[in-house]
């Protein structure tokens, strides 16, 4: 198999894992920098790098679903507070290796729209996700309304706004492979 069809093999297979299929092996150190190191690889107009990435793990994931469930029963999706949600919101945190903060680093001269920078946040994420496919660590990106208050938890930059989070851990199965349609139905060829 060439290079490019390993490539193709992993974006194919590659497809979220969530934090209850997690097994209790910790990701290392060395894979959570492998994968923010592709994730650095991810383009960018006008090279803005706008990704920015807060490793949480060890006591501090404690912290964290504690203040992630907090921030819940503050102000609960559709204003009625439910406890089986406070303890999943903890429970994915705790089951996690770790947890990444996807922040975004607005371009303090805004050379490109806001959305261009997003986009290319979200390809950092996608450059994480397959890389630690292929390392055998799973996650998924999460974007809960409580994420705007992550400021409390964390030190933001200036122009520094959080996009979400990324569980991730070990997985003994993730499941099935993902269905897609057929790309030809999302395509239209223009030629004259």
């Amino acid at each position: 198999m060439n290079e490019l069809d390993i490539v193709q093999r992993v974006i194919a297979d590659r497809r979220s894992v969530f934090p209850k299929a997690f097994s209790s092996d910790l990701v290392t150190d060395e894979n959570i920098e492998q994968m923010l190191e592709s994730a650095n690889w991810a383009p960018s107009h006008k090279l803005t790098e706008p990704w920015r990435f807060h490793v949480v793990r060890d006591e501090a994931l404690a912290r964290l679903a504690h203040f992630m469930a907090e921030k819940y029963r503050e102000d609960p999706k559709g204003g009625h507070f439910l406890q089986k949600k406070y303890d999943s919101i903890k429970a994915k945190v705790t089951r996690s290796s770790a947890v990444i903060i996807i922040c975004m680093q607005r371009d303090p001269e805004e050379r490109v729209p806001e959305w261009e920078e997003q986009a290319a946040v979200a390809m950092a994420v996608q450059n994480m996700s397959l890389r630690g496919w292929s390392l055998g660590v799973g996650g998924y990106w999460s974007t809960p309304p409580f994420r705007k208050a992550i400021h409390e938890f964390i030190d933001l930059s200036a122009g520094e706004s959080c996009l979400g989070f990324f569980y991730l851990g070990h997985f003994a199965q993730a499941g099935q492979p993902p269905v897609r349609s057929p790309w030809q139905e999302k395509v239209q060829w223009i030629r004259e």
